[in-house]
């Protein structure tokens, strides 16, 4: 959407030359932060793929984590219907607001789909850590042949959970599924935004 972005046919009129920019997390789709861009700022984020606003207090651009490092990786850009206002998708490398929450709304919760998302961050962030430092680093630790060897482990219990129509233990045991499998891909060389773009083509055709 980025690129068929026309910056001109934005309307910069309505707001004084700012237009709100609503920034979410690519990943797990919480809202993140609210922000004004204008067209400078607008085109500095297009060039360097990192979100770039205009601070009315200081009067200047802005690119988020400037100071703190957490920047906001550019994933998608979109104007809205009236053409007044930005959708920013985004991967955030740290907390979104300077009181050190990872939104400014505070840290809210995940929706239930996106908490996979998070969850992968959390694997992904225990790779290379002390093995007796947590479970999943021991895993990752053991290898790949070993975390597979998890997923069908996990796998066959989940299935016999389902054929014994116990819901509440398929639960269990679908999480746990769903848990070794992205311990799975990430030791081997994948992650869970692979293999929702697979899911994602077949879909769209």
């Amino acid at each position: 959407m980025s690129k068929q972005l026309d910056i001109d046919q934005l309307d910069w009129a309505k707001g004084d030359g700012l237009i709100p920019a609503i920034v979410q997390d690519a990943a797990d789709g919480r809202v993140l932060m609210l922000g004004y861009m204008n067209a400078e700022a607008l085109e500095q984020t297009l060039a360097t793929k990192q979100v770039t606003f205009y601070s009315r207090s200081k009067q200047r651009l802005w690119t988020k984590g400037e100071t703190s490092g957490n920047v906001l990786e550019l994933v998608e850009l979109a104007a809205d219907c009236d053409r007044d206002t930005l959708l920013v998708q985004a991967h955030p490398s740290g907390p979104a607001c300077h009181t050190g929450s990872d939104t400014c709304f505070g840290n809210t919760s995940w929706p239930a789909a996106g908490f996979l998302a998070r969850l992968d961050r959390v694997v992904a962030a225990r790779a290379g850590a002390d093995p007796e430092s947590s479970y999943t680093a021991r895993l990752l630790a053991e290898g790949t042949a070993r975390c597979a060897q998890k997923v069908g482990e996990e796998g066959v219990e989940t299935a016999l959970a389902a054929v014994a129509g116990e819901p509440a233990s398929l639960d269990e045991e679908a999480a746990d599924l769903l848990y070794h499998l992205l311990v799975c891909l990430r030791s081997a060389g994948s992650d869970l935004d692979r293999v929702l773009d697979v899911l994602i083509r077949r879909h769209t055709g």
